[in-house]
């Protein structure tokens, strides 16, 4: 059962999914009345999950329900929406939760790539947020349910180079920060198809899920060589005293479960994923 299938990365998955199906059939959920979806708001309690699943419980729960920067809708919003879908999961009978977390938890970075076991440090308003979000599934985790909080990296597709490059104007280009190396920023990123897969395994996995998972390619990938990759428009300017070079996750806990291919872990690779996606679907909203 996947909450919260209509946001950004909720619709990459849909697409990805429709051209290789995951191991256990999605189930999606969503607030409007449609014949293709579970109809559930997650905020007006179990009851109506209870109802709608006439079948009996999915096997897992994906929660991509959540609020990003930029909106209108508080970020302290993404406790609560956690705090319902694991209590209905909970009432109804689903053993296993992802929930969808975000490397912004991690905060300021440092010289090493995050693992796991890192503490947060400084974390942006979201990054708090998120970190709300997640002593909450360390409750639920408390009393039985088995949470595990992905802490994911990057998502070609819904990352903030699409973002900025869907609100250029005609003839724009995009602006990358070139550092005193001559080099852009590194980031941990991971493709549209690598990341449905992942997600795939990691609900079916025979065995029990640590608390926390980062999710990413392994490695660093150059944020010019994605945008040269996808062929987006862009140009180098001097990177801001406040800008950050390198930002990169420590995936190997991942690996041990879901072997990444080299290939998948390259800009050209991460790149050609989002342009092979079939063409979005109608039926999530």
């Amino acid at each position: 059962m996947v909450t919260g299938g209509s946001g950004r990365i909720g619709r990459l998955l849909a697409r990805a999914w429709a051209a290789a199906p995951p191991p256990l059939d999605p189930l999606w959920q969503s607030r409007q009345q449609e014949a293709v979806a579970l109809h559930w708001a997650p905020l007006e309690g179990p009851e109506g999950l209870l109802f709608a699943l006439g079948d009996g419980p999915p096997a897992a729960m994906l929660v991509l329900s959540g609020v990003t920067p930029g909106g209108d809708t508080p970020l302290k919003l993404n406790a609560a929406l956690a705090r319902a879908c694991l209590d209905a999961a909970r009432t109804v009978g689903i053993p296993r939760v992802l929930y969808a977390s975000s490397q912004a938890v991690y905060g300021m970075p440092g010289e090493a790539p995050f693992s796991e076991t890192d503490a947060p440090h400084r974390a942006s308003a979201y990054g708090r947020a998120k970190l709300d979000a997640e002593a909450v599934c360390a409750a639920a985790r408390s009393e039985g349910l088995e949470v595990c909080a992905l802490r994911i990296g990057n998502v070609f597709g819904a990352d903030a180079l699409m973002r900025n490059v869907a609100r250029l104007a005609p003839g724009g280009a995009l602006e990358i920060d070139r550092f005193a190396d001559g080099r852009g920023p590194l980031r941990s990123y991971i493709g549209p198809a690598t990341l449905a897969r992942v997600l795939g395994a990691l609900a079916a996995d025979t065995d029990p899920l640590p608390p926390a998972l980062n999710v990413a390619a392994p490695g660093a990938v150059a944020m010019a060589d994605l945008a040269t990759a996808a062929r987006l428009p862009w140009r180098w300017t001097p990177a801001p005293p406040t800008a950050v070079q390198s930002v990169l996750l420590d995936c190997r806990a991942l690996a041990r479960r879901v072997h990444v291919l080299p290939e998948e872990a390259t800009a050209p690779g991460i790149a050609a994923q989002l342009a092979r996606l079939p063409k979005p679907a109608s039926r999530l909203s």
